[in-house]
């Protein structure tokens, strides 16, 4: 949704402004730049659907709201030589969230494999910064999380599961890892907040209402999908006739993993509402390491990896159509065509900045439009 900019804030002045924002709020200053370095790297790779604009709707009005705590009480519930059970009790996800897969990673290192599931934590931001991670220290990294009821089942029209991403990360011989970082719905809130800022429908057949009818109104759907009276299709859409059936398999193998395995919440206890009233959200999230080494050496896993996407990217394309490309490519070009000119920040997202600024006196901060 770049085209909708209307101007280009340098990344730099963004992440500190971000960071300053959490630590505004209560949030520790280490923690706050683990945060803020979350968001940015959705924005640097071109994922504008989780970066800097969220800051404002799921993190500093949650934790004004009082449903989600600045400082994280990280608790290992239980652990062993490869594995880990720990409770977030509601703090900073990402925080959480990058202390769990360094976590899994170093049991990983010495043991070939590691496992952490975490209860009671709050939205992590991209799924794919955590496996990333693992990537870049010569691992295959897994997560997922569950979240707020979005998706309905395959011949349901309520929303009962989350837009649950199942998210893989891997090392390559190439400038960048092969990541595949997607919800197991059609689409997935952060894409509808984009549209819903640009005042922009959304394309037929990604949400439909209680009837089984497709919506396209991208500001009340984002209300609709809140009250339950609005769901988001399964990836494959809707039915059996396109493989709907398997997002909503693939969605709940993560809701699984991300409450069962941990003794966490699941489906409608996600919500954020009690008796009508907002309450913390107690995502829960898995985080798998596995260390190549003790399979290959890293080269040769790399090398076989790479050798694999280039002999995708190079095979016959379709007429008409330039390029073929993997996993991870199209958010590494974005970084290319970004680095030098920062994220796009649009009328809606300048006032979200705006008011944060002054609501917390930051007032050292000078945007383009000023």
């Amino acid at each position: 949704m770049s085209d909708e900019a209307s101007y280009w804030v340098p990344f730099d002045t963004l992440e500190s402004f971000m960071k300053d924002v959490f630590v505004g709020l209560g949030v520790p200053e280490e923690d706050a730049a683990v945060c803020a370095e979350v968001l940015i790297v959705s924005d640097k790779r071109g994922i504008d659907s989780h970066g800097v604009g969220r800051l404002k709707p799921i993190y500093y009005d949650r934790i004004k709201l009082g449903v989600q705590f600045p400082k994280a009480e990280f608790e290992i519930v239980k652990e062993t030589a490869t594995t880990a059970v720990v409770d977030g009790h509601d703090g900073m996800g990402h925080a959480i969230s990058k202390r769990c897969m360094q976590m899994a990673m170093d049991k990983a290192a010495e043991y070939g494999l590691g496992m952490v599931a975490v209860r009671n934590s709050t939205h992590y931001g991209i799924s794919g910064y955590y496996t990333m991670m693992a990537a870049e220290a010569g691992m295959i990294g897994v997560t997922g999380t569950n979240a707020r009821p979005s998706i309905a089942p395959t011949f349901g029209v309520e929303n009962m599961l989350g837009t649950n991403p199942l998210v893989f990360g891997m090392p390559t011989d190439e400038d960048f890892p092969f990541v595949i970082d997607c919800a197991t719905s059609v689409t997935q809130r952060g894409k509808i907040e984009v549209y819903a800022r640009a005042d922009k429908p959304l394309p037929y057949g990604w949400v439909i209402d209680s009837q089984g009818k497709g919506r396209t109104d991208s500001r009340a759907i984002l209300k609709d999908l809140v009250a339950g009276t609005a769901a988001l299709a399964p990836l494959g859409g809707l039915g059996e006739e396109t493989a709907g059936y398997k997002g909503y398999g693939y969605a709940t193998v993560v809701e699984i993993l991300s409450a069962a395995l941990q003794d966490g919440s699941y489906l409608k206890q996600l919500l954020g509402f009690e008796d009508g009233k907002p309450v913390p959200y107690h995502l829960g999230h898995f985080f798998l390491a596995i260390d190549i080494a003790h399979f290959v050496p890293v080269s040769v896993f790399k090398r076989i990896a790479g050798n694999i996407l280039r002999d995708l990217r190079s095979s016959k394309k379709a007429p008409g159509e330039e390029r073929i490309y993997t996993a991870g490519e199209k958010e590494h070009l974005a970084w290319l065509e970004r680095k030098d000119k920062g994220a796009p920040i649009n009328a809606s997202l300048r006032d979200d900045l705006d008011t944060m600024r002054r609501e917390l006196g930051l007032n050292g901060y000078t945007f383009p439009w000023d």
